[in-house]
């Protein structure tokens, strides 16, 4: 597929009182393999919950981080408290969010594959917008998934010519079962990979924190680690 231009892509909404505006902050798209139809789904960059357009004390006092996640149909809000809250994951039919959406987004010209770790070095140093995408799948359900993210953090060691991806948030999608509905396959997750052909993955799920052997709190967190077969694509904005 072809990659977005990131600076320039948006979910934008049409709610009376209160229309939203979100950055697109990456993509999943998830194929059927076994009839060919894919779905595309956006997760847009966080904010913290708000009292909107109020005269002051705009913030909530006790503050949850804000993530939301936009496909055709269905669509999800992570709220993320400092507790393990109950509501982590709202789901509901997009045009119930704010009154439905509009797809504001870009694709980026031109692009090229730097399918070299020369290439890969020349780009990071040369500061071009560097988009990766990433292709995972299981051969059982006969779903794939190609996640899209631009590089927030990039690793290069020159004199011996290597490098590491590290960024994130991504949507990764649950492979191993077909949802009813789509959107509630996805974790929020970190990518880190250095090679073409696997790719790490740290999800964000309950977590306990242990004080003297004892559980005294349970979080969500980026602590489920996962390491998968890959097909890393690395792209770069711009003439080299």
């Amino acid at each position: 597929m072809n990659c977005l231009d990131y600076g320039k892509s948006f979910i934008c909404t049409v709610g009376d009182g209160n229309a939203p505006r979100f950055w697109v902050e990456s993509r999943c798209r998830l194929i059927d393999d076994t009839d060919g139809s894919i779905a595309d789904y956006y997760q847009c960059g966080s904010c913290k919950s708000e009292h909107t357009f109020a005269e002051r004390n705009l913030f909530h006092e006790v503050n949850y981080d804000f993530l939301p996640v936009f496909g055709e149909e269905y669509s999800v809000v992570f709220r993320r408290h400092a507790y393990h809250n109950d509501n982590y994951a709202e789901y509901r039919e997009t045009k119930s969010w704010w009154g439905g959406t509009l797809l504001e987004v870009q694709e980026a010209n031109p692009v090229q594959i730097l399918d070299s770790n020369e290439k890969i070095l020349l780009a990071t140093r040369k500061c071009l917008p560097i988009v990766t995408q990433t292709e995972i799948w299981d051969t059982n359900t006969q779903m794939r998934a190609i996640i899209e993210c631009p590089v927030k953090t990039m690793n290069i060691d020159e004199a011996r010519c290597i490098y590491q991806v590290d960024t994130g948030i991504v949507l990764f999608p649950d492979l191993s079962k077909r949802y009813d509905r789509q959107i509630e396959a996805f974790s929020l997750a970190y990518v880190a990979f250095n090679a073409p052909h696997f790719a790490d993955f740290v999800l964000e799920q309950p977590t306990p924190i242990v004080a003297d052997g004892k559980e005294v709190a349970c979080v969500y967190h980026y602590s489920g680690i996962r390491s998968l077969e890959a097909k890393n694509t690395v792209l770069g904005i711009g003439e080299l």
